[in-house]
């Protein structure tokens, strides 16, 4: 099951054109515009070596030329950069070797940036000398940037076709393609999607010597300045380099992540089909109406790492974000916080754990039924909806809001609409109350809980936990980590809880937490047979894993999966014992990448198993 409705973009229809002023004075040549043409706006974050240091009684801190000084307060070390440009919350270890924290990165998009929510990115300091009192560490903060490529071409018509791409967010000005042609002193960019609707025009002008474009994007509502290059400088713009399609098979590499590879033959896989997945993947041409905008596919095969390649200038050292595929982690969290002892778990109400935050508007007395296992399943009954621009729980409007920053008690002062257990909705604030309840029970700041149970144990990369106005850290989707150690996690869950023989959660919680605890389907979503189908698969939904299954031409097999905006995909196929991850740029577009999941998987991986 996945929401999908608000995903999906409509194909390509009629093509208009319309006229658009010059600011050059001069008749541009034929095929002035033809080639590629590249943007890159960046926030331009604070990043670099961070060194801390003891100084009377004070700590000072350095990083990107800015020294900042904050009265010495134990082992606890906290500050904040003048002009919200950053903060770092740590404290001094035990042997007062290292100092352990995060760096958080302020939410930009209201000074010219592009994140809507800060992030939390762990940092190590490491004293330097037996006994100095100077702690020093790289911030890796994440690159707050916007990239827009445009290619424009002659179609096999003659007529000369732009295509803007946008691979952080899969903007494309307003539609996927348009004619571009010139006439005197001007540049067209328009199209008309449907013949009694209105035009979707953009607005430009080339300079003198015809390497920059200004174009009026739609999407910003700012003026863009293009610059003409090869296409080999623009890595995002293609799937590989430009003639790079002769792929062959490769074995993943080694690395100290803690994956054991091995060539997929020698995991029962049929090394030829894989290739044959990688080479469509290759060939993709993103100027289409609808292209796959795939951006790295990994297959484990039992336990092994057999399948690894990337596309569009992403690699293996590249977060990604995971949307709403990035739920998941709160049943992994949770799962490891029972084993632990804490006082929280699927049966635990809401209301009365988070009674602090009360009094609650919209008193009703089916609230005190609704446990965490509703919230991590969307049957909850409170009035969210994020496929209904209508509900007050959408997603979108509680964190568009500014009366409420505490998004918690926003979704806990919500009004019912369903009793619990009864009616399935889809709804990020469902998760992301999900966080409180883990921070509560755990007495624990969500980034620290997921470093310790989760990102530490099965040994990530750099990542990255967006965070809710209040700082706390927000559940509902969003986090950035590498496709390896998204891919750990599927493993982990495969093998029982277990990953290289440290257990994460207990093979019980596994076994409860991919068990169904409510169906989706038209009666349990209140919705006719045609609605459901432009909002959901049809499914089960466990707690906080989706329920499904793929089907090949001769049978059916189970799955478990999380799924996210784009194609962020992380599937188990536990009867053949097979995790795979997409990560993908099809924003807002479902019925192209849930494909990955319906067609890909059984038509092209599966079948690759001969043992």
């Amino acid at each position: 099951m996945i929401r999908w409705n608000s995903l999906i973009l409509h194909g390509l229809a009629g093509l208009v054109v319309a006229a658009v002023s010059s600011s050059a004075g001069h008749a541009a040549p034929a095929d002035s515009l033809v080639g590629w043409w590249t943007a890159r706006l960046d926030a331009g974050p604070v990043k670099g070596e961070l060194v801390v240091d003891r100084h009377g009684n004070f700590w000072r801190a350095r990083i990107a030329g800015t020294q900042i000084s904050v009265p010495f307060d134990g082992d606890s070390v906290r500050f904040a950069l003048a002009n919200h440009r950053g903060s770092f919350r740590g404290r001094v270890s035990e042997n007062r070797r290292t100092i352990d924290g995060f760096w958080i990165q302020p939410a930009t998009s209201d000074d010219g940036g592009f994140f809507s929510q800060a992030f939390a990115t762990p940092v190590t300091l490491e004293r330097r000398g037996s006994s100095a009192t100077e702690w020093r560490g790289r911030v890796a903060s994440l690159d707050d940037a916007f990239t827009l490529n445009l290619q424009i071409y002659r179609s096999a018509a003659g007529n000369r076709i732009a295509a803007f791409r946008n691979p952080e967010m899969n903007l494309v000005g307003g539609y996927s393609q348009f004619y571009a042609r010139t006439r005197k002193d001007s540049v067209f960019f328009v199209i008309q999607p449907d013949s009694l609707g209105p035009e979707i025009r953009l607005n430009a002008s080339i300079n003198p010597s015809l390497d920059r474009l200004r174009v009026q994007f739609t999407n910003l509502n700012r003026i863009i300045e293009l610059k003409r290059v090869p296409v080999s400088q623009i890595p995002s713009a293609l799937p590989r380099a430009e003639g790079d399609t002769n792929y062959v098979y490769r074995r993943p590499l080694e690395r100290s992540d803690g994956w054991a590879t091995a060539r997929a033959r020698d995991a029962g896989m049929d090394e030829a089909m894989l290739a044959k997945l990688v080479h469509r993947v290759i060939r993709t041409n993103p100027s289409t109406g609808r292209p796959m905008l795939m951006h790295s596919v990994l297959v484990a095969r039992q336990g092994k790492l057999v399948l690894e390649e990337y596309f569009f200038g992403h690699d293996r050292d590249d977060v990604h974000d995971t949307r709403s595929a990035g739920k998941t982690f709160g049943a992994v969290m949770l799962g490891a916080a029972m084993r632990e002892g804490a006082r929280v778990g699927p049966r635990t109400p809401i209301y009365d754990l988070l009674a602090g935050r009360g009094p609650f508007a919209n008193p009703d007395p089916r609230k005190a039924k609704i446990t965490v296992a509703h919230l991590m399943s969307h049957s909850a009954g409170l009035a969210i909806d994020d496929n209904d621009d209508a509900s007050p729980g959408n997603e979108e409007t509680m964190q568009n809001q500014r009366e409420q920053p505490d998004w918690w008690k926003y979704t806990l002062d919500l009004p019912m609409a369903y009793e619990p257990g009864t009616h399935f909705a889809y709804g990020s604030a469902n998760s992301n109350l999900v966080g409180a309840a883990l921070t509560t029970g755990t007495r624990t700041w969500l980034p620290a809980l997921f470093e310790r149970t989760v990102a530490r144990p099965l040994g990530f990369g750099t990542w990255h936990w967006n965070l809710m106005p209040t700082g706390e850290g927000y559940l509902g989707g969003g986090a950035r980590i590498r496709p390896r150690d998204l891919l750990k996690v599927g493993q982990m869950y495969l093998d029982g809880g277990v990953w290289k023989g440290q257990r994460i959660v207990d093979t019980s919680w596994v076994r409860i937490s991919t068990t169904p605890q409510i169906a989706v389907t038209p009666a349990t979503t209140g919705l006719d047979s045609s609605e459901f189908r432009n909002r959901y698969l049809e499914g089960d939904d466990g707690l906080m894993w989706h329920l499904g299954e793929v089907r090949t031409e001769s049978r059916a097999f189970r799955t478990w999966y999380a799924s996210g905006n784009g194609g962020q995909l992380l599937i188990v196929v536990p009867d053949l014992d097979v995790v795979v991850v997409f990560t993908g740029g099809n924003y807002r577009q479902g019925g192209v990448w849930l494909r990955w999941m319906t067609q890909v998987v059984p038509q092209e991986i599966i079948p690759a198993i001969r043992d």
